[in-house]
């Protein structure tokens, strides 16, 4: 309402009834549709995305609900408008209940005359207000009796602001019922002047936003839980990624033995990250001098993803470095390591592949435990070692892990990896594509080059795990 309009000013018309009409069908259409999108969205058990996008249905409903009412409000046109000043007031006797159901119940019109301190309020803002019907409406006065305490110097503010400097109110504040029901109420009003351009009255439209501040807050909440969730899987991931780079050996070139005086095994290896999963899984390789001369060699997975699974995964690399450099042979070794992990707290499956490599007689002595067996390439062809026994390790108390060897020769070429390396397919098919290489890896000149061929080949596969390769090319 302008500034200008007395009270006594005529009621404005309302608008054409059929374009008012036809928005309100098509709010409604509008309703409808989100309402179905989100009786589909499922409630029960939801992460925070799913919650954060539920609460969004919510608010739009809430919002297009608000929009249905005003809507309702322009086509059937204004509230009567209260007494002017001086006339007898209405406001002593009960006003009419709002109709069952009405799309208006939520929206109510009060008048406060400031020549005769009475109050006139529409029927709806009683029951915003959780007032009794038949009870006097409250006063300027009065009203801040309602508010919560936090609240009132904003509505004292407001209501200031409008009778002095004859500003416009636009602003919120919360009451408490009767019940002890606490809502929220948005306030819109501005003086009433009168003819020698005083302020005569004031007038406000109070609307509750009980339900559509619920739903804000549930959009925040949940948008907020979602930031939060997010900050937490990126620490974890880059906290799981420091441990995971600070355990195993570089992949970015050739692993170096730093003490080998004639290099007998030209070493690469390389790491591939999931692409389904921003968490680091426990995946693992190795290659590592030992005191007697002795090569080790090691891949294994711990089962799932996380800080958790790195730090597990990193316990296990120690424990297998520290068995092997006290000349533990690698099935004693396997059988060590699923007695540690069936020792754990927190229960966990791996699977694993450990060799020793004698350079004197060329000699490979390996154990594994559930794992893809090491493939052999020699003169152009390929073949997968026959595994010795072994189950996952973590499976079952007091396995036993056979060893088997194998002689190798200048030129062998030997592969180990995880699981992940070849997704989407069994077993069996990974390991024909692995052996797929042999033609190519026979006119490589390094494990690296190597390496790079696994890359070309696999490395842009979409992938639900970690992988990694380990090659060792027997150099003389």
């Amino acid at each position: 309402m302008p500034s200008h309009l007395s009270a006594d000013h005529p009621a404005a018309q309302p608008p054409g009834r059929g374009s008012v009409d036809a928005l309100i069908s098509q709010t409604r259409r509008l309703k409808g549709d989100v309402d179905a999108v989100r009786r589909e969205a499922p409630s029960d058990g939801l992460d925070p995305q799913e919650r954060w996008q539920r609460a969004l249905y919510d608010l739009a409903l809430h919002q297009l609900t608000d929009l249905d009412e005003h809507l309702a409000q322009l086509r059937d046109g204004p509230p009567p408008v209260p007494s002017a000043p001086g006339a007898p007031s209405a406001a002593r006797t009960a006003p009419p209940a709002p109709r069952r159901g009405s799309l208006l119940s939520r929206v109510g019109s009060a008048e406060w005359n400031l020549l005769t301190d009475e109050a006139s309020w529409s029927g709806e803002l009683y029951q915003i207000l959780g007032r009794d019907r038949t009870a006097p409406p409250l006063t300027l006065d009065e009203l801040p009796s309602l508010v919560l305490d936090e609240d009132r110097p904003r509505l004292t503010g407001m209501v200031t602001d409008c009778l002095v400097d004859a500003k416009r109110i636009d602003g919120e504040f919360r009451v408490v019922r009767r019940d002890g029901e606490v809502r929220t109420v948005h306030m819109m009003g501005e003086p009433v002047l009168a003819a020698d351009g005083s302020t005569a009255s004031m007038w406000a439209v109070l609307r509750d936003v009980s339900e559509l501040r619920r739903s804000e807050r549930a959009v925040s909440e949940t948008r907020d839980s979602l930031q939060r969730q997010r900050q937490r899987a990126q620490s974890e991931h880059r906290l799981a990624v420091e441990l995971q780079e600070a355990v195993l050996p570089p992949w970015r070139g050739s692993l170096r033995l730093p003490h080998q005086g004639t290099e007998t095994l030209d070493l690469a290896a390389h790491y591939l990250p999931s692409s389904a999963s921003a968490l680091i899984g426990g995946d693992w390789y190795d290659a590592l001098e030992l005191a007697d001369g002795e090569t080790l060699l090691s891949v294994g997975d711990l089962t799932g993803h996380g800080v958790a699974v790195a730090s597990g995964m990193a316990t296990l690399l120690g424990a297998v470095r520290g068995m092997a450099m006290a000349g533990t042979q690698p099935g004693q070794l396997m059988s060590l390591l699923n007695q540690l992990l069936d020792a754990t707290v927190q229960p966990a499956l791996g699977s694993a592949v450990c060799c020793r490599y004698r350079p004197e007689s060329r000699t490979l002595v390996w154990a594994q435990a559930g794992h893809p067996a090491p493939l052999l390439f020699r003169s152009g062809t390929g073949r997968r070692l026959n595994s010795p026994d072994g189950v996952l390790l973590g499976a079952t108390s007091g396995a036993v892990y056979a060893q088997a060897e194998e002689t190798l020769e200048p030129g062998d070429l030997l592969l180990l990896h995880t699981d992940g390396l070849v997704p989407g397919r069994s077993s069996t098919a990974a390991v024909n594509r692995l052996l797929d290489l042999a033609p190519r890896f026979d006119g490589a000149r390094t494990a690296q080059d190597c390496v790079r061929m696994v890359m070309e080949e696999f490395g842009e596969t979409e992938r639900e795990d970690d992988a990694c390769v380990l090659i060792a090319r027997v150099t003389s």
